[in-house]
């Protein structure tokens, strides 16, 4: 079996990256590679680079957390160059608990999750490689068998600092079993397993009285007491608390903000310090990231509450907010239906997603106080799409406006809940856009945390996604409808340029008949232009702008068609759609259409099925939804 070879071969890889030697052969692998012994963090910072970034108008866009997140660019840039990059560099701010706060199901378990993952596959990378003192139950970093007195002489040499001590067990160890020779003492290469508990930790708070502050730090074994005579003898302690097995990693620290005063305060000499108590021993060192995650009612009051003021300054909130970008969204309604059986049992409409999405970022978004911004025109330009009248500059202002933009809102997960009820409810093979946003209006009833007052608003976000919606069905229609539309489309266009181009030579046309020669057809220029908004006043411009287009494709020896500028191709389908609308209208609404009518219904359904993505079933329903709309 092929699956079978693949796991045979996936444990022969774990096999190969073993490695074991003294520490002798482990300092001449920090010299040929010093990044072995790298910080947690800088570990970290490194993984995520490796994968590679985009830059663009200044921003990065860090691959590795692409294939889950969407439409978190900007705060996923903040969390890398403000926490990992400086900490990666040793700057104070790895001193902090790193604190991801935002709205439900808006991705911060996600990151942590990436995180962790993450780590267990770049450790297993050249790059990524690690070296831990065998036997040590913290993994711990071999460069802390070198004495105090020694290592600034090992810096000049390596240009590595080393910071911490030995823990316990590796102290005895050494003084006991090598006689305080560090060269004899072996080395092995550390994978790092949150399943086996090697470099990723997890810390989840239960019932304070139950819980005992041993799940953090570790704890006696009282089966060895009597062996080794004294609970400060390292071998009679278990060194297996969530702080000890994370060392040189991560350690995820669930609902830190629920937890009990003596859990938080054990966080604090080991973010300032780099070290822990426990039990009867001197503090003990450990290098890992904490990162832990909340909403934003829970941080208020945590940072309300004066007893933490200490923990307060040591922890850097970054906050993940929902997403704003529809494109975005639609993929993130994408990754969680393919993680879901729904795939396999239904079919999604075109569109549908993309009108959930709408209604979903409206509920998110806030009023703009700029004259003429509405929220459509909002959602409009944060997806990167052009709205009249609004630029770059307006776009950067808007985010600007409100710090908490995102913070709360219709998270995705109650969309696709909704959208499963409406699958059980009615048993559909096929859900359209009007099936969710009538299973999203019946949900609002029952969701516990909506007011009166956003019930409101949000079934008004309904009626704008709905009514989003009714436009972009008449046009798919429409277009459906028009025979050869690419060929209608190009003369159209042509005839249009024609027009332009004589319009601003302030020349005459000929009769492509008659030959007389006559003035440019204003009145076809308009109607075209007219369909996107455009003014009187504002013809001139954009006319003499799609003249510098068609100049540059020249310049460059391409040929400017149909589909080389965006705002003139909508003009020209709108147009033809306009001319069509009668002959739409009749089709789709006539109760007992001829045979021709339903030949060209035939026609269009199957356009819509090869081209456009729909199944029989809301091909059909989509044209009758149509012809009702045409009717009204």
């Amino acid at each position: 079996m092929d699956f079978l070879k693949k796991v045979i071969e996936h444990r022969e890889l774990e096999e190969k990256l073993a490695w074991e030697g003294t520490f002798v052969n482990y300092l001449n692998i920090v010299k040929e590679h010093p990044y072995v012994a790298q910080t947690a963090h800088s570990r970290v910072y490194r993984m995520i680079v490796s994968k590679g970034l985009n830059e663009d108008n200044g921003h990065k866009q860090y691959k590795f957390f692409n294939t889950e997140l969407f439409g978190l660019d900007e705060a996923i840039e903040r969390l890398v160059e403000e926490y990992f990059h400086s900490s990666a560099k040793r700057l104070d701010v790895r001193k902090r608990i790193l604190l991801l706060m935002g709205p439900v199901s808006g991705g911060k378990s996600t990151i942590v999750t990436m995180l962790k993952r993450g780590l267990e596959k770049f450790t297993r990378t050249e790059e990524g490689a690690l070296y831990g003192i065998k036997g040590c139950p913290m993994h711990e970093d071999p460069l802390h068998l070198i004495p105090h007195e020694l290592r600034a002489d090992f810096e000049k040499e390596f240009g590595i600092k080393i910071e911490g001590n030995l823990c316990p067990v590796c102290q005895h160890k050494l003084e006991n079993e090598y006689q305080g020779n560090i060269d004899k003492m072996t080395v092995e290469r550390i994978l790092f397993s949150e399943d086996k508990r090697i470099g990723i930790g997890t810390f989840s708070p239960s019932d304070p009285k139950s819980q005992d502050i041993a799940d953090l730090t570790g704890s006696i074994d009282f089966s060895t007491i009597s062996e080794y005579g004294s609970e400060s003898d390292p071998r009679a302690y278990r060194f297996d608390g969530e702080l000890n097995k994370a060392n040189r990693g991560l350690m995820e620290f669930q609902e830190m903000l629920k937890s009990d005063e003596k859990f938080l305060w054990h966080l604090l000499s080991l973010t300032q310090e780099g070290n822990f108590k426990a039990g009867r021993f001197a503090l003990i060192s450990a290098d890992e990231l904490i990162v832990a995650h909340t909403n934003e009612a829970e941080y208020k009051a945590f940072i309300s509450n004066d007893k933490n003021e200490a923990l307060r300054s040591r922890i850097i909130v970054m906050p993940i907010p929902y997403n704003l970008k529809l494109t975005e969204e639609k993929k993130i309604y994408n990754k969680l239906i393919l993680e879901s059986d729904m795939k396999e049992d239904v079919h999604i409409a075109p569109h549908s997603l993309n009108t959930a999405a709408i209604f979903s970022i409206l509920t998110r978004l806030k009023e703009s106080k700029k004259n003429g911004m509405d929220k459509m025109k909002k959602l409009r330009l944060y997806d990167g799409q052009d709205v009249e009248g609004f630029n770059e500059s307006d776009l950067k202002e808007l985010k600007t406006e409100y710090q908490d933009e995102g913070m709360s809102g219709i998270d995705p997960r109650y969309v696709i809940n909704r959208i499963s009820s409406a699958l059980i409810k009615n048993e559909k093979k096929c859900i359209n856009a009007l099936d969710i946003l009538r299973a999203l209006k019946e949900g609002l009833d029952q969701h516990p945390s909506i007011t009166k007052e956003e019930r409101e608003k949000y079934l008004n976000y309904i009626s704008f996604a709905r009514k989003e919606y009714d436009d972009v069905a008449k046009n798919e229609v429409q277009k459906a409808f028009v025979y050869s539309f690419e060929e209608s489309a190009k003369t159209l266009m042509d005839n249009y340029l024609d027009n332009v181009e004589a319009y601003a030579n302030k020349t005459k046309m000929k009769d492509p008949i008659t030959e007389e020669e006559m003035e440019p057809d204003e009145r076809l220029m308009r109607s075209i232009e007219e369909q996107i908004g455009i003014s009187e006043n504002a013809k001139k411009s954009f006319r003499e702008e799609i003249l510098i287009r068609i100049s540059a494709y020249a310049r460059k020896g391409k040929k400017f068609d149909y589909k080389s500028h965006d705002r003139l191709r909508e003009a020209i389908q709108k147009k033809l759609f306009a001319d069509l609308k009668d002959v739409v209208k009749i089709t789709t609404s006539s109760k007992t259409p001829d045979e021709n009518h339903l030949k060209k219904m035939n026609q269009v359904s199957e356009r819509l099925i090869e081209e456009h993505g729909y199944c029989p079933i809301c091909a059909n329903e989509l044209l009758k939804y149509v012809g009702s709309l045409l009717n009204r």
